[in-house]
């Protein structure tokens, strides 16, 4: 499970009924939501919320580095609470469903200086791709 409100309670971020509405839609375990479905939720909890809010307060997030923006295809962005534990992403090639995944091994290591071209490399994101169980029964 996240714990994104924690993180930003911990941060001292003042929290807004809006931007608290859009954390609680966010946090969870193996959240990738667009941010057209972060507002579908949060209308639920909270009707008065905009479309502006949401993207804003998403915008901010990402800033922050409390939400990752996540593009693993031509779809729309998702917003992934999971920031501050490193892991891959296994997505679902039929319906876009997302799980967040922690193999073992380093993936930095995995790469030969031979491949890094000189490059000073910092950072790695690992997709999977496949069917998830849903769409291979269907």
């Amino acid at each position: 499970m996240s714990d994104l409100l924690e993180r930003l309670r911990d941060r001292g971020w003042r929290m807004t009924a809006q931007r608290r509405v859009v954390a609680e839609v966010l946090d969870g375990e193996h959240v990738h939501l667009t941010a057209d479905e972060v507002h579908a939720r949060a209308v639920v909890k909270l009707p008065e919320i905009s479309r502006a809010t949401v993207y804003n307060t998403l915008g901010e997030l990402v800033t922050l580095g409390e939400v990752l923006e996540v593009a693993t295809d031509k779809r729309a962005k998702r917003y992934d609470p999971n920031a501050h534990r490193p892991h891959h992403h296994l997505v679902c090639a039929r319906c876009g469903a997302i799980r967040d995944v922690h193999p073992s091994g380093d993936p930095l290591a995995d790469l030969p200086a031979s491949e890094r071209f000189g490059f000073t490399v910092s950072d790695v994101e690992v997709t999977y791709r496949g069917v998830c169980p849903n769409c291979s029964a269907a």
